[in-house]
């Protein structure tokens, strides 16, 4: 069942979602006064990815009641390397002010090391990001200019198994971006040519123990914007799934995915073997080479983090709504697999 998101409240007088769904643009209204779950659960980012095909640049600014956080990765095709970088605040409790919607207001970070804005404008976001001995030893910086914001968004309202815990969730995939990002003395151009951005605005009150499946790609397909969305594994799904196809402004609803990726003799994930990632409804057929393996993994009393956020190249079909097949040949994007207990 896909049930399409009425415009309305988010939240009900008691903190209960009012309803499940998805939707092409931010419908639901949401506060973070209207919560009415235990104010440590709450947890609100905007996380930022601008690719120029060959560099990824990932910007993330969290605030997650109990920790916030401020995350850098620069991720490298051509080089198969990365570096992530990551710096922690505790219990923000809703301190950094994280805008209620993503069409206005603005996201800060400050502390010792690292200083990061995310500004909305009417036609444009600005990124900016700085970050000390970024790699040990280099100074990090950066920023980006995003315009020409596509029509359709993949936007869910997800529920939990308990009363009062739900995800709000948007994508906003394949914006054009220009900018660049400076390690040291090292600089890597974003020419608006070829980069494009894809925003991930979350709000939500989440359970303890969660794991998730999820894949972007943006790029070009003769002259035009393509990308997508596909994600699955937490919350009930029941009502929809965050799968979605985008041809420059318009979306095209996917039903359900599945990675399936390769094991090892244990039982365990093969990060670095091929994947294959198909639906159930025949229109979605790819397979994933896997170049860079992002890997972190933290732990510190009962809160831990195992993330495997593969960069790589895809290949296959896929079908938009009106029967036409879109064939891609080695098109860089990622897919990853995550298990926190948070």
């Amino acid at each position: 069942m896909q049930n399409i998101l009425k415009r309305g409240r988010l939240l009900d007088e008691k903190g209960r979602l009012c309803e499940a769904g998805y939707a092409y643009d931010l419908v639901k209204d949401y506060s973070r006064a209207d919560i009415k779950a235990g104010k440590l659960r709450i947890k609100e980012w905007d996380y930022y990815l601008i690719t120029n095909g060959k560099q990824f640049v990932a910007l993330t600014i969290d605030d997650n009641s109990y920790m916030s956080l401020a995350s850098v990765s620069v991720i490298d095709l051509e080089k198969a390397d990365y570096i992530t970088k990551s710096t922690l605040g505790f219990l923000p409790l809703g301190k950094l002010g994280m805008p209620s919607s993503f069409k206005e207001g603005n996201t800060y970070f400050n502390s010792k090391n690292v200083r990061g804005s995310f500004l909305k404008f009417t036609d444009k976001r600005i990124l900016r990001f700085t970050y000390k001995k970024f790699d040990g030893k280099r100074d990090f910086s950066c920023e980006f200019t995003l315009t020409d914001e596509p029509r359709d968004k993949m936007v869910i309202a997800t529920p939990f198994n308990r009363e009062k815990y739900f995800y709000y969730n948007a994508k906003i995939n394949c914006m054009r971006a220009e900018g660049f990002a400076k390690i040291g003395d090292t600089v890597i151009d974003f020419d608006k040519s070829n980069s494009l951005a894809t925003l991930d605005w979350g709000r939500g009150v989440w359970t303890y123990n969660n794991e998730w499946y999820w894949g972007s790609l943006q790029c070009y397909i003769d002259d035009k914007r393509f990308g997508w969305n596909l994600g699955y594994g937490f919350g009930d799904t029941t009502n929809a799934s965050e799968n979605m196809l985008f041809l420059e402004n318009r979306a095209h609803k996917l039903d359900q995915i599945l990675f399936d990726i390769p094991k090892n003799a244990d039982g365990s994930y093969d990060y670095a073997k091929e994947w294959k990632i198909y639906d159930n409804e025949n229109r979605f057929q790819m397979t994933f080479k896997p170049i860079v393996d992002r890997y972190d993994y933290s732990s510190a009393v009962v809160i831990s983090s195992l993330q495997h956020q593969v960069f790589g190249l895809f290949s296959g079909t896929v079908v938009l709504d009106d029967g036409k097949v879109i064939t891609l040949t080695d098109k860089p994007g990622f897919a990853e697999h995550v298990k926190n207990k948070w």
